[in-house]
């Protein structure tokens, strides 16, 4: 059993289709397939979206009993399911199972047209579940969900223009206390190892993060806890406004984050700002970098090192009603993990975008 990838992201909202239209017009998504109750998908509609290898499912439940329409009514639209793609799925489920992961789907094999996948579902953390997916016949030429999906307007190749090519990682805000065993929960139930940690500060607030990925590099979460000694900040705010444990932000992969970030940006996206002197004092901290600081600059894009390479990285700001959730580009030159400044610094640009919505929040005595 090898867990290989992220095969896709579920986001439990409330209007699937409205959903599905913003990231197609801001990110530049393409729908693949759209179902519901008539494709065998009781209780909810769906609507996929695909760009390069990134797939994404947007379910909103058509009752209020449906666990999409629970969820987004507690915690807002967000990522419910963060699925893996395996070799063997039922042998993943079975090695989560006995590592400790709540059973809550058995695996089940789906076949229509040739197509055949073997799915199952365990525990992650909060209300946030894995699928492990299992795709017999491999390639693009497997169905998503055979038979469960209408897939006939899927594009039958990847679109040359498209600039978002993988997720590159998901990051976890987790109650303080519950970092170090959801660390051991991921060792124990998927094999995966910690590769990198670091306590980071933003002013007088402190967070400390460890970074688990699958053995196979296709898989990667960023675990957050705040550290209560300190000023509330960020992810205190997320923790609140989410109702526990989720998703903060997806990163998404791009081969040339300069096009991507203009061609986003001009599509409306707007992104968190760096002051200037990030920039004046970039060259004593890296040294030469790839991508020119004159690009950089003016679009507030980080860089950072590591062992292997480069990496550039900006956030999106969020377009959450709650502020919970958004997406980050990160565009990898041989870089492996995750530079020692960057973090600090994304997350510093996260504080100066949300720390006027809390300051609204707590002089109107509301909660979001």
């Amino acid at each position: 059993m090898q867990i290989l990838d992220t095969d896709h992201i579920e986001l439990y909202v409330g209007d699937a289709r409205a959903a599905a239209e913003q990231l197609c017009a801001s990110y530049g998504f393409h729908v693949y397939g759209h179902g519901g109750p008539e494709t065998g998908l009781a209780g909810q509609r769906s609507v996929l979206l695909g760009q390069r290898d990134i797939r994404v499912l947007l379910t909103s439940g058509l009752s209020s009993g449906h666990r999409a329409s629970r969820y987004a009514a507690q915690h807002g639209d967000g990522v419910a399911i963060v699925a893996f793609g395996c070799t063997d799925a039922e042998a993943a489920f079975a090695a989560a199972v006995a590592g400790g992961a709540e059973p809550i789907q058995a695996p089940r094999r789906i076949e229509h047209g040739g197509s055949a996948v073997v799915v199952a579902e365990v525990s992650g953390f909060g209300d946030v579940t894995h699928r492990l997916v299992q795709r017999e016949a491999g390639g693009t030429g497997t169905a998503f969900l055979p038979g469960l999906l209408d897939e006939s307007m899927a594009p039958d190749a990847p679109v040359e223009a498209d600039l978002l090519h993988a997720i590159d990682h998901a990051a976890v805000c987790l109650p303080a206390g519950e970092l170090d065993t959801t660390v051991a929960y991921y060792e124990r139930a998927f094999g995966f190892e910690m590769i990198f940690q670091e306590y980071i500060e933003v002013g007088e607030q402190g967070m400390q993060s460890k970074v688990v990925q699958s053995p196979s590099g296709g898989v990667t979460f960023t675990l957050i806890q705040p550290d209560i000694s300190r000023r509330a900040g960020q992810i205190d705010d997320f923790l609140a406004w989410h109702e526990g444990a989720g998703v903060q932000h997806i990163a998404l992969r791009t081969h040339d984050i300069v096009a991507a970030v203009r061609a986003l940006g001009a599509r409306g996206v707007e992104f968190a700002q760096t002051p200037g002197s990030y920039y004046d004092m970039l060259a004593a901290r890296l040294g030469e970098v790839d991508v020119p600081v004159a690009d950089l600059r003016p679009l507030g894009i980080l860089v950072d090192r590591d062992h292997w390479g480069q990496m550039y990285q900006i956030f999106a700001k969020s377009t959450h009603i709650r502020r919970t959730y958004f997406n980050e580009l990160i565009d990898r030159h041989g870089a492996r993990t995750f530079g020692t400044s960057n973090i600090p610094a994304l997350y510093a640009a996260k504080e100066r975008e949300l720390a006027a919505v809390r300051d609204i929040t707590l002089s109107e005595g509301t909660a979001l």
